[in-house]
């Protein structure tokens, strides 16, 4: 297929050529991947400064969604490539391939530096989904920084740089400028911009930002970041969102309660309890599902308000395919046991989407929120059960609400179980992004204004 780039993509790829540390914090949809190749051909083919290239990706982003945009292009032609996933001996095989580029999934990481007794000979290092490095505590981060300083040039691509806080830049750009900017120590980091916030006594739980904070880490990651949204440079689709209230009877709101309450609850003669508050959060967010785990980890059925709500969507599709959210293993296994659906795990579930031969189709956002093109299959989301993490929310979200998506109108549902958790979770969703956009507005290119 023939490359005919937007004006933003040739600033972003021209942008990724100028600086050999960049943050491209690109929203969902403006093709990350192929500005990047674009780049690399350059480098590699063109300019002869770079030789080999790793990229890291999610599992499925590598395994489907780089070797599809690399073989799509016309203009990529001649950049190789191996994949390296499976079996330790396929990754090594694909590892040892004299190819340009080599691409890996992230949870490889630790293998490939500290395991593998490969050689670590990259010029140019890619991070697809840069956010998926922001715990500086990570076996994956620690061991990316130990051959960090043998690399010339390193991209992090991302659209949810920040998206539970500034405290996530941190360890995002330690890896990128060697703590230039933001800092050698998280500590040290911590102290100049953060103040405590939640704690008890002497333990700390959390910080918030001091009084000017934001502005000041902006400004010093601004030479190095690009940000981009969707709506300023795409005719996107119109995004709809909607939430369905479902409501538990008497009896079902006396057990959720009595968790809330006791952390402890019995229900068909099984027993829920949740060790502390952090197990309560997911023992509520169960039971607004309609399900919850015992200590044996059998399954209690609380409601099948969901289920019903879900049913009404899809007789109200009229055919129409559906891309159906999921979170706790109990809501896939109820779901499936309902209704005639299929999971997207592998590449042929994925292209049998697109094709549209799946009516309803099953994703959980930690395994498929990230990269994967799905917008040819449908236009309708919904999300039976939700997750606290806006990166994965977002991120789920513009697997349909994206460039390339062939409806002028994409609706997101929401279920949501009224008077319960669900409903503060959506209040965190909400309250999250605005450090998110925050910071995507104070870096935002503005190509008016570099052109003039």
């Amino acid at each position: 297929m023939k490359y005919n780039p937007h004006d933003y993509q040739r600033y972003a790829t021209e942008f990724i050529l100028l600086h050999p540390q960049a943050a491209v914090l690109l929203d969902m949809g403006l093709g990350k991947s192929v500005i990047t190749l674009t780049a690399i051909h350059e480098l590699i083919l063109n300019r002869f400064e770079v030789s080999r290239v790793l990229v890291i990706a999610p599992l499925r982003v590598a395994r489907d969604t780089w070797p599809l945009e690399i073989e799509k292009w016309d203009h990529l032609r001649g950049l190789s490539y191996s994949v390296a996933v499976g079996t330790e001996s396929q990754r090594k095989a694909a590892l040892r391939q004299p190819t340009f580029i080599h691409i890996i999934n992230r949870e490889n990481v630790q293998w490939l530096i500290e395991e593998s007794r490969l050689p670590f000979n990259y010029d140019m290092i890619v991070i697809d989904e840069l956010s998926s490095f922001k715990s500086h505590q990570s076996k994956r981060f620690k061991a990316l920084m130990k051959v960090r300083s043998q690399v010339q040039r390193i991209v992090g691509l991302t659209g949810t740089p920040s998206s539970n806080g500034l405290m996530d830049l941190w360890a995002e750009f330690r890896l990128l400028d060697m703590g230039k900017r933001l800092g050698r120590f998280i500590t040290h980091y911590r102290d100049e911009f953060f103040l405590p916030d939640k704690r008890n006594q002497q333990q700390i739980f959390s910080y918030k930002p001091k009084p000017g904070a934001e502005d000041e880490i902006y400004r010093r990651i601004a030479d190095i970041t690009i940000s981009m949204r969707a709506v300023d440079h795409l005719n996107m689709p119109q995004r709809l969102e909607n939430c369905v209230s479902v409501t538990m009877d008497a009896k079902e709101r006396l057990s959720y309660d009595q968790m809330q309450q006791d952390l402890i609850v019995r229900v068909q003669g099984e027993e829920i309890d949740a060790v502390n508050a952090a197990a309560l959060c997911g023992k509520l967010c169960q039971m607004a599902n309609g399900a919850a785990y015992t200590e044996g980890k059998d399954i209690v059925s609380i409601h099948d308000h969901k289920l019903d709500a879900l049913e009404d969507l899809i007789e109200g599709a009229r055919g129409k395919p559906l891309l159906v959210a999921y979170w706790f293993k109990h809501d896939l296994e109820r779901i499936k046991k309902r209704f005639a659906v299929r999971e997207l795990k592998a590449s042929q579930d994925i292209t049998d989407w697109n094709a549209g031969k799946i009516p309803v189709a099953l994703i959980h956002p930690a395994s498929a929120g990230h990269g994967l093109n799905l917008q040819a299959g449908g236009s309708t989301l919904i999300w039976f059960g939700l997750t606290w993490s806006l990166e994965l929310y977002q991120q789920t979200n513009a697997r349909l609400w994206r460039q390339g998506q062939k409806s002028d109108t994409v609706v997101v549902h929401h279920i949501i179980t009224k008077d319960t958790i669900d409903e503060q979770i959506m209040m965190a969703l909400s309250r999250k992004d605005k450090t998110q956009t925050a910071l995507m507005e104070a870096v935002k290119a503005q190509l008016r204004r570099d052109a003039a």
